[in-house]
């Protein structure tokens, strides 16, 4: 694992910046990108500094801590631009990143399906276009290492023509794609199958309440941004009513915007579904900060207006819960949770079920005794309140979806 000093600056016109926060964040994040923290540095300034971004003297010291420690990456939790982390490359004698390229790097080591790849690939080759100038020792430094995985070596090494290009055909490979996307989302529509889109920070816990609702497979690890690929998985509920769930990518503070664009294929999921559910790691001491980023970043995609429910998760970790219900007030719909568990599934179910009561239509229909396919078909689509076989008919009672409504109202008794 790489040697890493990791440096956190906290700039005094950032109101709801948490500097201790963002130093545990970072520390995770680079941990994520197997890197091992062997120095960490705060730094306070009013305004970054054009050439270092910090300030000479505060360079000068980091350059004598890297020496001391054996650093082999210097680690920003701020964005530089491409003088800066030249010259601080040139002052410092080692491998500088900044807070981007080191998340570009774990969304690359995690990123499995072709559409993620492809996402991927673009904003790596998006972010690396107007930092070319310059950077001929570290777009040659062969090794690898963290901010050196995703495109590779030939790629960061071909002219701005040849990159523009590459960028120009992931667009269009992208919106092939997200065609397709869209064409299965339509067929949702036509068969009014609610979407329901699991949003939260990373590492809230979205998978494992995923996995549980769905039954489904997805992969669930301690770590950041572990889902990357769009993922959506059906569930039925005890009254017959089908939901079709969406994982998204993980949330972070200052998520950078270009990979806001980068990802807009998973966070469409996000624009186009019916609800939201929230999903918010209770147990971690500064959840109300991991909160308000997740709102800032729902206000910047502009669905901060969509039906939402507060899933206030890990509730199993907490050894003291009588706190529970005076938090409550603090959030929209809530209902506490412990998706590993299972413990307030129930009542989360029906929470969804509640907001989505007017996509049933209660019917009453008569049925030929040769349409049994048809009563097949009700009790796998719908939920039969009451039936009656006579001798002559069908009698059925049954909450029904929409669409099936729609298609049996020729059966319906007058």
């Amino acid at each position: 694992m790489e040697r890493s000093l990791l440096i956190t600056v906290d700039f005094k016109k950032h109101s709801h910046y948490n500097v201790e926060l963002a130093k545990q964040e970072l520390r995770q994040l680079a941990k994520t990108a197997l890197a091992t923290s062997a120095a960490e540095v705060i730094c306070q300034r009013d305004k970054p500094d054009p050439a270092y971004f910090l300030g000479k003297g505060k360079v000068e010291e980091l350059a004598e801590l890297i020496t001391e420690n054996q650093i082999d990456t210097v680690i920003f939790n701020n964005d530089l631009s491409s003088s800066q982390q030249r010259n601080l490359e040139e002052r410092l004698g080692v491998k500088t990143i900044d807070r981007t390229q080191l998340i570009l790097d774990i969304f690359a080591q995690h990123a499995r399906s072709q559409e993620g790849s492809l996402q991927i690939e673009l904003a790596q080759l998006e972010y690396l276009l107007p930092r070319l100038t310059g950077k001929g020792t570290m777009l040659s430094r062969l090794g690898g290492g963290i901010g050196t995985r995703g495109p590779g070596e030939k790629k960061l090494e071909v002219d701005r023509r040849r990159i523009r290009q590459r960028i120009g055909k992931l667009k269009k490979d992208l919106q092939g794609l997200r065609t397709h996307r869209q064409n299965l989302r339509k067929k949702r529509l036509k068969e009014t199958i609610p979407v329901i889109a699991l949003v939260g920070y990373t590492n809230s816990g979205k998978s494992t309440l995923i996995n549980t609702l769905t039954k489904a497979d997805q992969v669930v690890r301690d770590s950041l941004f572990t889902t990357l690929d769009p993922l959506s998985r059906s569930a039925k509920f005890k009254n017959h009513q089908k939901f079709i769930f969406s994982d998204t990518v993980g949330f972070l503070d200052r998520l950078p915007h270009g990979l806001i664009e980068a990802f807009k294929a998973t966070l469409e999921e996000v624009k186009q579904a019916q609800l939201l559910i929230h999903v918010l790691d209770i147990s971690f001491g500064q959840y109300a900060e991991r909160a308000q980023a997740v709102n800032r970043v729902l206000d910047e995609l502009q669905v901060q207006d969509k039906p939402l429910i507060t899933a206030l998760n890990k509730i199993d970790r907490l050894e003291d819960r009588t706190w529970l219900g005076r938090l409550k007030r603090d959030f929209k719909n809530p209902v506490a949770i412990s998706a590993a568990s299972g413990e307030g599934l129930e009542e989360l179910k029906d929470l969804i079920t509640a907001e989505f009561s007017c996509n049933l239509k209660n019917m009453k229909l008569s049925l030929p005794l040769d349409k049994m396919h048809v009563v097949d078909l009700i009790y796998r689509e719908g939920n039969v309140e009451d039936i009656r076989y006579t001798q002559r008919e069908i009698e059925i009672n049954a909450n029904l979806p929409l669409n099936l409504a729609e298609a049996l109202k020729g059966y319906e008794k007058k």
